[in-house]
Order: C-alpha cells, then structure tokens, then sequence
C-alpha cells in the first residue's frame, strides 16, 4: 500500500498527510495513525486517501517508501499545523521533511489568523464542513471504530484540494515564497529530548551557584535516563521547579528531602535514596558554565517598541497577515536594541526575508529617524520618509 502511495506521489509531485498521535503521560509522543492522499485518476474526485496504522498488529506497515517521499524536494508535502507530525514523523520514519507547505501558515499570510484551526479554514477557504466529534479521541486503543477511522481520513481527504486553493490565492497577492519561507521553521522540527536540552531550559538557572548548577546537570540526566526507561513525561519523575530546587538546597538525608515542595510522592517513596546518591555524586562533578546574563531592556526604548507595533499593526491591517506571524513585542524589542546599539541583527527575524520585505526595513529606518510616523485626515497611519 505505502509503495503505491509513494509512486502516486512521485508522479503527481504532492502528497497530503496528517497523524494521530498521543502525547500524555508518555516520554515521547506515540505515532497511532497517519492519513495519506495523493493524487489519483481511479480515486473519489481524483484522489486516493488511505489511513495507515502503525499499531496493528495484523499488518505489517513498511514506512521507508513514503519516507523516501517526504524527503524528495520534487514532492511537495501538504500539512496543517504541522509541527508536531514533522517531528514525529523524522523521529519514528527517520526521514526529512524537505517540501512542505503548511496550510496554517499559509492562513496566516491570507486574514485568516496565525493559528486557525483546520475545520474553520476548510469550511472558510472551501465551503465544505468537515464532520468533527473524535480529535480528542484515545487513538492508541484497538481496535478502531469506522467512526475513528473516517474521522481520520476526513482530515487527510481535503488536504490536497485545501493546499492548492490557498497557493493559489497566495500566488494572486504575491506571497506564495513568503508562505514557503515561513514552512521552513515547520518543517526542521524536532521532538528528541537530552539532559542538555532539559537542563537550558530549566526555571531560575541563573541564581544556581557552581555546585549547584554541578547538582542540577546531574539530576537532569538522572530523571531523563528514568524517564526514558519507564516511557513517562521526565516532570513524573520530577517537575523542574521541584529539580531546581533540590539542586539549591542539595540535602542529604531523607528528612532534608521530604522538605522539598513540588516532589511527586513516588519519587520521593521509590527513588529517595537514589536522588540523595546522585546529588552527593555532583559535589565531584565540573559544573556547566553560567548561563549568560538576559539582555537588560533599556526603558527609554518602550515608546519605541510601541512605535515600531503600531506601523507593524498598520502594515497587519493593510497585507491581511497576521500581526502576530510579522512579529512578537519581544522581537520588536530585539529589534529596536539592535538598531539602536549597532549590535549584531543577524537573528532579528522581523530584518529578514518576507518580513524584511513587508515592514523590516521601514522598522529600521523608523528606529534611525529617517521615517516618520503621523495620524493622516481620516484618522489612518502614515509612515513616509522623515
């Protein structure tokens, strides 16, 4: 069957997926279902939709040809909100995703809004009302029921005549490479978990002193390697607030351990001598560097950055893309911080690319004092050369 989607894929140059998934109380999100269609002359209006499901047991599921599909740049790969099927998709097929046009993305450049859902933007770009009822469905029980499994293909089936209205709307206003530019981000994401990824992003990092910085690393791989073996999200072994604050205090008896608020009850009956060991084990250990210290914002750049999303809005309004798709008030500070310090821009987001083209460089020119900003005779914004 994925041989037959594949040829038809490679042969028409488009192919429509989506994935069930399910994420709770797991380490990993666990694939349950993906939903294909490609074009095809012998299917329902042109087109072949088939549900695949990786957990029956009575079918042996080859993935390696749609995989070598989702990784040919000739083949264009149709997905809504597609961030979390890219990354379980590289992670489970291990593929690329290497074409993709995302239909929320794609929304966003065309006054739907930067997070539409897929039923609102079929029933508002196509007309057609999808049936709904399953979506929070447990899609790792077997078997399913024919009310899942057309819930499913129902969400593949108008993926493919979705994508190709909305490139072609986009094509009409000129921003159809601004769409593909924006799937990029989409499509290199990723879901594999490290201690080093979970040790960055752990609360109040800063305030940690070397030793207990030394603690904090060594509990982030602790509770990965634990959360790994036991398949459960690493907060069931121990939230971070809880981590961090085992690493402060670093206590070395049981009493000392039953201080700590926010550890589960579990970990604290099953691994409390095994916490205490490995904290113990950290006072030998080299501790991380410092995390640098957070850019301080300088205040009298807050009007500004109110400046800078008032002409982003005025642009918003005028293109018909998202305000929030353009750029984020924390960006809009960025930017302002760059330009007026001469710093490095290279990862202001809003000074490159389509948003460059849209508003970046006005954003620039406005912070340099070379634009101007004023209310015309109908009350509307107006941004013209200073």
């Amino acid at each position: 069957m994925t041989e037959l989607i594949a040829e038809r894929a490679s042969e028409h140059g488009r192919l429509a997926i989506d994935t069930e998934f399910v994420s709770e109380r797991r380490y990993q999100a666990q694939l349950c279902l993906v939903q294909v269609a490609v074009p095809d002359a012998d299917g329902p209006e042109g087109v072949r939709t088939e549900v695949l499901d990786p957990l029956d047991a009575t079918v042996v599921l080859d993935p390696a040809p749609l995989a070598r599909v989702l990784a040919d740049p000739a083949v264009a790969v149709i997905m809504h909100a597609g961030r979390q099927d890219v990354a379980i998709l590289r992670r489970t097929w291990d593929t690329d995703i290497t074409n993709l046009f995302d239909t929320q993305v794609a929304a966003g450049f065309l006054g739907f809004g930067n997070q539409e859902g897929y039923e609102s933007l079929v029933r508002n770009a196509l007309g057609i009302k999808l049936k709904g009822g399953e979506g929070f469905t447990r899609w790792d029980k077997r078997p399913l029921t024919e009310k899942q499994i057309s819930y499913a293909a129902d969400d593949a089936r108008l993926l493919l005549t979705l994508g190709a209205e909305l490139e072609s709307r986009l094509a009409e206003e000129g921003r159809l490479e601004w769409a593909r530019e924006e799937s990029l981000l989409v499509q290199a994401s990723r879901d594999e978990r490290s201690p080093e990824r979970a040790y960055e992003r752990l609360p109040k990092l800063a305030r940690l002193d070397a030793g207990q910085r030394a603690a904090a690393w060594r509990l982030c791989e602790w509770r990965e390697r634990l959360a790994r073996e036991a398949d459960r999200p690493p907060s069931y072994i121990v939230p971070d607030q809880a981590l961090v604050e085992l690493a402060r205090r670093r206590p070395r008896d049981r009493a000392a351990l039953e201080s700590i608020r926010g550890l589960p009850q579990q970990t604290l009956h099953r691994r409390g001598a095994e916490v205490i060991e490995e904290i113990k084990a950290s006072r030998d250990d080299t501790p991380p560097p410092a995390a640098p210290p957070a850019p301080r914002r300088d205040p009298t750049e807050a009007p500004l950055v109110s400046l800078a999303q008032a002409v982003v809005r005025h642009r918003s309004m005028e293109s018909g893309v998202a305000p929030e798709l353009i750029a984020t008030q924390s960006e809009l500070s960025a930017l302002v911080g760059a330009v007026r310090r001469g710093t490095d821009r290279s990862s202001v987001r809003a000074l490159d690319g389509w948003r460059r083209e849209l508003v970046g460089d006005e954003l620039r020119e406005l912070i340099e004092g070379r634009r101007a900003v004023s209310v015309d005779a109908d009350g509307g914004l107006r941004v013209a050369p200073a």
